[in-house]
């Protein structure tokens, strides 16, 4: 098994940057969320993080310079992300990665932020599957505290029990992924290179099912579920039924089917009301419909 590099564990009063690479977000939601990580960090914000340029967080130059910023920044420990959205991936070409590779520190975010992960992912850097700042005020304090967990005792196991099980099974292997429609996107740009052997998580939003056939198909198609031990669906929220009745469930089981691997699903990340914070690059295990990330 493949082992990734982890970057230091946060400590209370360590800095964070908070960056907004991919789309604009209400000024309310992002200024409560702040709130609460400045309780605990000291943080680093340019004013830019309000910018707002359509359907992005301000131009490609203004996002890519923050981040970069960020990543090159040699007194913060993690990069915490303002929101998904869309646009990370319009930026990773213009960022740092290999000084970045030489001082990694955790970037924390999910949906969008999967293009980051994946990127880190590339290098066997572990990150942080974990909500997004703008959310952080609205959660419930189970997920605040896995996200605190998370980020300063990130070796720590967690256990997501009585799963359901799309196909039984034992299997361990590098946890990697997040949401789905990043993980096509990346695979179409030739950017996604998972190791082998990797248990992959899933999630995603808004989309009915045929949209997620035509998305794991490619997937399967391309050879990226073809090496793989296992794979763990979260939320697939709001992706319900269309008149014909096929549900999202149905899909998985369908796709994967013939992959010879453990399948399990409605795992507590992604959209919903609960996103438990986890490290891509732990090690996981599905044993029958429980699985343990440690």
């Amino acid at each position: 098994m493949e082992r990734f590099a982890f970057p230091p564990p946060l400590s209370p009063r360590d800095r964070v940057h908070v960056v907004a690479p991919s789309s604009p977000f209400p000024r309310a939601e992002l200024l409560r969320g702040l709130a609460w990580v400045r309780d605990r960090y000291e943080v680093v914000a340019r004013t830019s993080l309000l910018d707002r340029n359509g359907y992005l967080a301000g131009s490609d130059e203004s996002r890519a310079s923050a981040l970069a910023e960020a990543m090159l920044d040699p007194r913060t420990k993690a990069i915490f992300v303002a929101r998904g959205g869309y646009g990370a991936t319009r930026i990773l070409e213009r960022l740092p990665w290999d000084a970045f590779a030489r001082a990694p520190k955790w970037i924390v975010g999910f949906s969008d932020v999967t293009a980051l992960h994946a990127e880190a992912t590339a290098r066997r850097i572990a990150s942080i599957h974990a909500p997004n700042v703008t959310g952080l005020a609205a959660i419930d304090p189970w997920t605040r505290a896995c996200f605190l967990r998370a980020v300063e005792r990130p070796r720590v196991a967690i256990e997501w029990p009585a799963l359901h099980v799309i196909r039984e099974g034992r299997s361990e292997g590098v946890l990697v992924g997040g949401n789905l429609s990043l993980v096509c996107a990346m695979a179409t740009g030739g950017r996604w290179n998972a190791p082998h052997g990797a248990i992959l998580a899933l999630e995603d939003v808004t989309e009915r099912p045929y949209r997620l056939d035509r998305m794991l198909t490619s997937l399967r198609m391309g050879g990226h579920l073809t090496h793989l031990a296992g794979i763990v669906v979260g939320e697939l929220t709001q992706c319900e039924a269309g008149p014909d009745g096929v549900t999202a469930t149905d899909v998985v089981a369908e796709i994967t089917r013939n992959l010879g691997v453990p399948v399990v699903f409605g795992a507590p990340f992604g959209h919903g009301p609960r996103n438990d914070a986890f490290t891509i690059g732990a090690r996981a295990r599905i044993e029958g419909d429980r699985v343990v990330v440690d």
